[in-house]
């Protein structure tokens, strides 16, 4: 594992061992089970382990892999068998229409011309070690069945790429074109992808943060025009990278890769019978169990929304009882107690509903990779809308329009607080009045604080977290064997000992989940468009005395708004790299033509926010029918007209998709460089077709017509000539109108 030091250092200061990785694919971490009892068990499976690597045209070496664990290093045996891999594949993506021309049977022309990627060795030397062995493979699945010992299968960091690369992108404001080929030659193309989504919504928040703040000087009180062109944006970007993604995967090459789904080795089937198309056996599991299953998915929803919800409603009603209520002692440390108990509880009810939702995608039991996973994303989905939104919802839907009904059955907290105070004396509190400065506080906390928390658990914490375990692990070590007379370490070659040492360090780390980092982009893309909607809100939600004061105060905020996911997106991309290269194993280089389930995340989300901007629009700016002189709820359901919000949101919804239709016809009509790329492709390999099965010669002859000489050259001297032969054939035998 490299650190942030080996990461600046220059070259010559490198250490040996991660300068090379001695031409190794992957690593295969083996755990020694402690119990005697098992250890028979794991020694078969491992003589097993290497004869299913060496039977599929594996070279391996085993090293001593620390406390009670061994490294597999394994090596793609002859170059023979790697290029019938690359051309077996280059092949089936041809059959399926991904490629629009065979390979050329000339091999080493066509390797020349096209040759093998890094991350293209990589995923298929993974998809030899992990495929079925009546398909050709090893068969391994780590952690499952006889395989349960294998802990990881995992290739090893290229440090020097990952050097200049950490270096490059610090120096650099915006990503281009190479930097991404760059990433999906080492990574992949589903990890390209998401950087590239990066990029593109990096680039297009430049739109908003001008425009808000224009918006803010020129239209001062919020505005339907604002609302709208904020909504135009939305479906704008999100149109924009429908055809973006379009443009990547026919430029690397994977348009249309999705149909080539890989299958889940956990898949348990019911019967086998005949495909009526192909007329191949395949594996059939009952779609109707697999539907009862699915519906477990409500449930599972209404769980998330008790659990999640309940709890957030708690702190949220404990917080405004404390800090706009409760007058009492220790108040300034009370007011902490809801982000106690969301700190403690949160994390632990977001691990368990996980893990309930990884088991419903288990139990519903599919046959490939990419629709478990697409399954999987629906879930987390559900549970980071509630975590992420349910706060700002909160606010402005309940705590404002119905504030003075709901804040007296508050009394529940002083009720139960009485009991524990002396004498059972009443708790002091006054009389409860609207914070005009929740919303803004929510606002800077999602959008600058929540920003930074987020960079120093994703990437600080889990670094010194590593570091600390690591110090500790040594001293334990160091204790042992002063204890017992003799080093318990493994014994390393010394030009092995620190390439071993690095080694086992990434053998420790957590493989990289691109899901979890397109959750963050899509979750900040919802709120990035509640946001603005809630920030405009504020301005006219205050009584005419006060409004001055907030202007001033929103005319600093609302910019930093969209700055402010400027400057956070411009160091998610940078973290992100950081935590492939130091914090995570190196992802296995999967390929994808899109960024899968997530494109629809990002719909549903596009589509809410026309919603809740109607409503906000309408709440917020009107009144919603309120007495005169006010222009904004009070706490009072009772004035705020339901008729009219409710048609104030439908004529929202269909504006929002009436423009996303107009958009998305406009959109289609401009001609893409890829979509012109893909055309090319395809006219010269039906031009190529053509020669090849009538011939050249043949080709131009039925072009001519009937009745028309093919091949007649037309130049400036036999025109002339021509008409030289025309003028004598008509001189003195005609009128001059015919001459």
């Amino acid at each position: 594992m490299a650190d942030l030091a080996s990461l600046t250092k220059q070259e010559g200061k490198v250490p040996p061992g991660l300068k090379s990785n001695f031409d190794v694919d992957f690593v295969v971490h083996y755990k020694i089970p402690l119990p005697a009892t098992e250890r028979a068990e794991a020694e078969a499976a491992f003589i097993q382990l290497i004869q299913a690597l060496a039977d599929v045209g594996f070279a391996t070496e085993v090293r001593n892999g620390g406390k009670s664990s061994l490294l597999v290093f394994v090596k793609i045996a002859s170059n023979k068998l790697l290029t019938s891999q690359v051309y077996r594949y280059r092949v089936q993506d041809w059959l399926y229409g991904v490629r629009t021309a065979a390979p050329n049977q000339d091999l080493t022309k066509y390797f020349d011309d096209e040759p093998v990627t890094e991350a293209e060795r990589l995923r298929l030397a993974y998809l030899l070690i992990t495929k079925a062995k009546n398909e050709g493979g090893a068969g391994i699945t780590p952690r499952v069945g006889q395989w349960k010992y294998v802990a990881s299968v995992f290739p090893l960091h290229d440090h020097g790429f990952n050097r200049s690369w950490i270096k490059q992108w610090s120096t650099k404001y915006y990503l281009d074109d190479a930097d991404l080929n760059q990433i999906r030659d080492k990574f992949g193309e589903r990890v390209a992808f998401y950087f590239a989504f990066l990029q593109s919504y990096f680039a297009f928040l430049l739109f908003p943060a001008v425009f808000g703040l224009g918006a803010w000087l020129v239209l001062g009180q919020f505005s339907w025009f604002y609302a709208v062109v904020n909504s135009l944006w939305s479906v704008v970007f999100f149109e924009h990278w429908k055809t973006k993604e379009v443009d990547l995967a026919v430029q690397w090459g994977v348009r249309g890769v999705s149909k080539i789904q890989h299958p889940r080795p956990q898949f348990e089937f019911e019967r086998e019978a005949q495909d009526p198309v192909t007329g191949e056996i395949v594996k059939v599991y009952s779609p109707f169990k697999r539907l009862a299953r699915q519906l477990l998915q409500v449930p599972f929803a209404l769980a998330c929304v008790v659990i999640l919800g309940g709890l957030i409603v708690s702190c949220f009603a404990i917080e405004i009882f404390i800090t706009e209520v409760y007058t009492g002692p220790f108040k300034q440390y009370l007011t902490f107690l809801p982000t106690v108990l969301l700190t403690i509880f949160m994390p632990t009810l977001s691990t368990l509903l996980t893990k309930l939702a990884e088991r419903l995608t288990a139990i519903e039991n599919y046959e490939t990779q990419d629709a478990h996973q697409a399954s999987f994303v629906q879930k987390i989905f559900v549970l980071n809308f509630i975590t992420s939104y349910s706060p700002i919802f909160l606010t402005a839907f309940i705590y404002v329009p119905f504030g003075k009904i709901l804040v007296p059955y508050l009394d529940v907290f002083q009720l139960t607080a009485q009991k524990f105070t002396t004498e059972g004396k009443p708790l002091p509190t006054k009389d409860w009045e609207m914070n005009p400065d929740r919303l803004t506080k929510q606002v800077i906390y999602f959008t600058v604080t929540a920003q930074i928390v987020n960079f120093a658990t994703e990437v600080i914490v889990p670094y010194v977290k590593r570091k600390v375990f690591k110090a500790v692990e040594d001293v334990q070590t160091e204790i042992a064997e002063k204890k017992n007379g003799e080093d318990r370490g493994p014994k390393d070659v010394p030009d092995e000992a620190e390439f071993l040492s690095r080694v086992r360090n990434e053998a420790q780390l957590d493989e990289y989940d691109v899901t979890v980092d397109y959750r963050e982009m899509v979750i900040q893309f919802g709120e990035q468009l509640l946001r603005h909607s809630l920030l405009q809100s504020r301005e006219t939600k205050q009584p005419a005395d006060k409004k001055t004061g907030y202007l001033s105060l929103f005319s600093v905020i609302w910019p930093l708004t969209a700055c402010s996911f400027l400057v956070n997106n411009w160091i998610e991309a940078r973290s992100d790299a950081m935590k492939i290269a130091i914090s995570s194993q190196r992802p296995i280089p999967w390929r994808a033509d899109s960024i899968g389930p997530w494109l629809n995340a990002l719909g549903f989300l596009s589509w809410l926010g026309s919603i809740t901007s109607a409503a906000l629009v309408f709440l917020f700016n009107r009144g919603g029918g309120h007495e005169a002189g006010e222009s904004h709820p009070n706490g009072s359901p009772w004035n705020i007209s339901g008729w009219a919000l409710l048609l104030s949101i439908i004529f929202a919804e269909h504006l929002y998709l009436v423009v996303q239709i107009v958009v998305r016809n406009v959109v289609a009509k401009l001609d893409s460089p890829g979509l012109q790329k893909e055309r090319a492709e395809r006219f010269a390999m039906r031009k190529q077709v053509l020669e090849q099965t009538f011939g050249d010669q043949h080709v131009q002859e039925e072009s001519s017509g009937p009745g028309m000489t093919g091949g007649e050259k037309i130049t400036r001297e036999a025109l002339e000539e021509e008409a030289r032969e025309a003028s004598r054939s008509v001189s003195g035998t005609g009128s001059p109108e015919q001459m």
